[in-house]
């Protein structure tokens, strides 16, 4: 048995005579129907978490982290209903996970214990589960993989000490919805702080860079991304009073990534807009 596996079955396998139907307020994943005769005695669904899944290839198993939001569910066969195996439980899973287009990524065994990685694609999103099995209880810890949209932004005093610093500073408050231009009312914080910044030091003038992620046409972020740094300038001419002549749109596209593209965490950190001073004359 692996050590998730080990640390979580002695809480999550516990025996409940005294409950027969669904924890309040729980429900089945979307799309992954319940072994028969089986009830929810336990459930959590958080926006963000991560965990650690068993995955094995080329005879090597190991770790990978997945983040994103996290339902565990835990299943308990109810009284008077025939018993199932852990194999009859793992089977049912395996095989509805590959008759779906999804990986068998992981199973490892320990007598009556079982626990397997299976991931599949849902809705477009890329979703990991780790199966926890014995014969009368299982458990179903799901990550849907996703970047932590970012909630928390650099006040107007970080950004003017990132300036003085290196004279750039990204800003990662500032929302909008997947291949638009429009800013998402949820960016007003930090729009709010970028005119902070403004209105406190009179001479600064900055660009605002937009910078996108790789995916999709090389062209068409470069418009995205320079539509974005306008609607940016837009509101803060607008709505906070800030001199349009302070202010230069730029689009940079792709072109200038800090992360790597290759992973959900690395283009989220892509997708932004930066704050560059302007020091010519």
């Amino acid at each position: 048995m692996n050590r998730v596996a080990t640390a979580l079955l002695a809480c999550l396998f516990v025996s409940v005579g005294f409950a027969q139907t669904d924890k309040e307020g729980s429900k089945d994943y979307p799309g992954i129907t319940r072994m028969p005769g089986y009830y929810i005695y336990g459930y959590t669904d958080q926006q963000f978490n991560a965990a650690a899944f068993p995955v094995t290839a080329n005879g090597k198993t190991t770790d990978q982290q997945v983040e994103g939001r996290m339902i565990k569910l835990n299943y308990n066969i109810k009284d008077g209903v025939p018993p199932t195996s852990a194999l009859q439980v793992v089977r049912n899973y395996h095989n509805a996970m590959r008759a779906a287009g999804g990986q068998v990524l992981n199973e490892h065994k320990d007598g009556n214990w079982s626990d397997s990685t299976l991931r599949f694609t849902k809705d477009g999103k890329e979703v990991w589960i780790l199966l926890e099995v014995r014969d009368d209880a299982h458990v179903l810890t799901i990550v849907e993989r996703q970047a932590m949209q970012q909630d928390v932004t650099v006040d107007a005093a970080a950004m003017a000490q990132g300036l003085s610093a290196t004279g750039s500073v990204a800003i990662y408050g500032i929302h909008f919805d997947t291949a638009k231009a429009e800013l998402k009312p949820d960016s007003e914080p930090a729009l709010a702080e970028i005119a902070k910044l403004l209105k406190s030091s009179a001479t600064l003038r900055v660009f605002i860079v937009g910078h996108t992620d790789m995916v999709g046409d090389v062209g068409v972020n470069l418009k995205l991304s320079q539509e974005r740094a306008q609607s940016v300038i837009a509101a803060l001419v607008s709505k906070y009073g800030i001199a349009a002549s302070r202010l230069t749109a730029f689009g940079n596209g792709s072109y200038a990534p800090v992360a790597s593209n290759k992973t959900e965490e690395g283009r989220a950190k892509n997708r932004r807009v930066e704050l560059v001073e302007v020091t010519t004359k």
